[in-house]
């Protein structure tokens, strides 16, 4: 055999067993990286965190480069938000992108007035009970139409057409209130009250929500979005 051949069958003796050692350490990596938690098995304060950051990369226009089309195949087969979120259904307020959050982050819930009813509440317990999502959070807007329209209503009770009344009727509860009381500054005050209002419900709805802020799995927060700004505050309920 010449030199050249026996090289040549040590340098295939060698690479094949780098091969074998190659698939032999490759198998429980696979293993481990299949095994991977979800990006959701994160604490509520973390995932509020991750929110509160890209809403100040999106309020100073410095947003994270996205590539839509990585990670489509394996959102196709799950999805893992690390938040649920009740918003309001105003067209100026978007969560993915105030939030600067790519597909498959954030479960969202939006009805005019951000308010808690029976199907609101279900696609909630879903998102904390079924996707795992450690943090909820209810998100009023400035300059709310639906809560504008219900001071109106409160103060000068008319008929309104089709059943925009369920919107005022469901915003009424947690404004009340403050609307009787007067005072300056009455609409951004009655904004702040019915997003606490609705925040201190959902987190106290039984049986799913409220179990797991009894356990620490979730946290329930209220926020306001600032249309002029873009930023997001944090409200105390």
């Amino acid at each position: 055999m010449s030199e050249f051949n026996c090289y040549s069958r040590r340098r295939f003796l060698h690479a094949a067993s780098l091969g074998g050692i190659a698939l032999s350490l490759t198998a429980p990596l696979r293993g481990v990286l299949a095994e991977a938690p979800p990006q959701n098995a994160i604490t509520p304060q973390a995932a509020l965190n991750r929110l509160l950051a890209g809403n100040v990369r999106y309020a100073a226009n410095k947003f994270d480069p996205k590539d839509f089309s990585v990670g489509r195949a394996a959102r196709a087969r799950a999805q893992y938000p690390i938040a649920s979120i009740l918003g309001c259904a105003d067209s100026r307020v978007a969560p993915e992108l105030m939030f600067d959050q790519a597909p498959g982050d954030l479960f969202v819930v939006r009805i005019a007035g951000n308010y808690l009813n029976r199907d609101a509440l279900s696609s909630l317990e879903y998102g904390v009970g079924v996707l795992g999502t450690p943090l909820v959070m209810v998100l009023g807007h400035s300059n709310c139409g639906a809560v504008k329209a219900t001071i109106e209503e409160i103060r000068d009770s008319k008929p309104l057409p089709g059943h925009i009344w369920d919107i005022t009727d469901a915003v009424r509860a947690g404004i009340e209130n403050v609307v009787k009381s007067g005072g300056d500054n009455l609409l951004e005050r009655a904004i702040e009250a019915n997003t606490e209002y609705n925040a201190a419900r959902t987190a106290s709805a039984q049986p799913i929500i409220s179990e797991a802020v009894k356990n620490g799995r979730a946290m329930v927060v209220a926020a306001e979005y600032e249309l002029a700004t873009g930023k997001v505050r944090l409200l105390k309920y």
